[in-house]
């Protein structure tokens, strides 16, 4: 039997409770705020935990892989600005490309460092750069996870600089990366009336 699975329940809870306190510690480091209920609090710090508040309301027979992976997917975000890589689609793509390692690594560090062997961590990794997305259950559960916190907490900031044709355009983008059951959460969401008609439209081109 590995260290990591020989340990006590209690143990492993403690595992997991300090790395989600790490990954919340790297990501209170976060210059670029965000206000919530009032105060104004590190905005990645806020997106991790709207993470893992949309995992456990989604799925919370989840895995731990995966409750560390949802806690971490941004984490350090900002410290690879996407204005560091040209514009267009192709920059895009390597900026996502470069972050998803980035994350995976960061997370890595931080696993390793609370106790998490080498199967967890490449796990991890894994789930951070989405490998096999529609193909593997856990990572299709990160992605929608990641599209319900975007629909419930993003979307509406979103609708209000752009207009219907860009909206469905992301919305349809949205809809195809989701699950069945990821779409019927996502449509049981309280949108505002211009955004709910939107949801909708995409839904129904998806």
């Amino acid at each position: 039997m590995s260290p990591e699975t020989s340990d006590g329940g209690g143990a492993e809870a403690a595992r997991l409770r300090e790395a989600l306190a790490r990954f919340d510690e790297a990501n209170a480091a976060d210059p670029n705020r965000e206000l919530v209920d009032g105060a104004e609090q590190p905005r990645e710090f806020v997106y991790a935990r709207r993470m893992t508040a949309t995992l456990d309301n989604f799925a919370p027979e989840a895995p731990e892989a995966v409750r560390l992976a949802v806690r971490c997917q941004h984490i350090r975000r900002w410290t690879v600005p996407r204005d560091t890589y040209p514009e267009g689609r192709d920059g895009y793509r390597r900026w996502r490309t470069d972050l998803a390692r980035f994350h995976a690594e960061t997370a890595a560090e931080i696993l390793r460092a609370v106790g998490y062997g080498d199967d967890t961590v490449a796990r991890v990794g894994a789930l951070l750069r989405k490998e096999r997305l529609k193909a593997d259950p856990e990572v299709q559960l990160l992605e929608d996870v990641a599209c319900l916190v975007f629909l419930r907490h993003y979307l509406p900031a979103f609708a209000a600089r752009h207009d219907d044709a860009k909206l469905v355009d992301i919305l349809g983008k949205t809809w195809r990366k989701m699950s069945a059951r990821g779409r019927a959460a996502a449509l049981a969401l309280d949108f505002e009336p211009r955004v709910s008609v939107l949801v909708s439209q995409a839904a129904g081109a998806g």
